[in-house]
């Protein structure tokens, strides 16, 4: 069942993504985004990432894969991505705008450990009756 209002359906959405990056396929991760979705992020040197713009589901999942294939994030990295302080800002019947911080830890079966704080300026689209990411932009600090 659907959360009612476009908020909750969001946030919803928001926590499938970070659930999704952790633990989920590629293919049901790329399917919360729209399908010409624009994912920026900026250079991690501490994990040796540099910038990068992805635009469309194809080139998001093969970000995805590439993180997984250096055992940054996905099944078996025990890591996780946590998304707080959500602002949604609801702009029309068939967009959002949403603000907020995400932390990133590593080690999870351990001793946790937090590898990384910033926020996410993010846009939302209603497509095929679904909220779906439709642009991210990523700041660390």
């Amino acid at each position: 069942m659907q959360p009612e209002g476009p908020a909750e359906q969001i946030r919803s959405t928001l926590a499938r993504i970070a659930h999704l990056a952790d633990t989920g396929s590629v293919e049901a991760y790329v399917e919360q985004f729209t399908r010409e979705a624009e994912w920026n992020m900026p250079a991690n040197p501490d994990r040796s990432i540099p910038a990068q713009v992805r635009r469309g589901r194809e080139e998001i999942a093969a970000g995805v894969r590439e993180r997984r294939a250096a055992g940054i994030q996905g099944p078996g990295t025990f890591t996780r991505h946590v998304t707080t302080a959500i602002a949604v800002d609801v702009t029309s019947e068939t967009t959002a705008r949403v603000d907020a911080v995400w932390t990133f830890y590593v080690d999870t079966t351990t001793i946790p450990k937090l590898s990384g704080v910033g926020s996410y300026a993010d846009e939302f689209e209603l497509e095929d009756g679904r909220w779906r990411l439709s642009r991210r932009v990523i700041s660390r600090g």
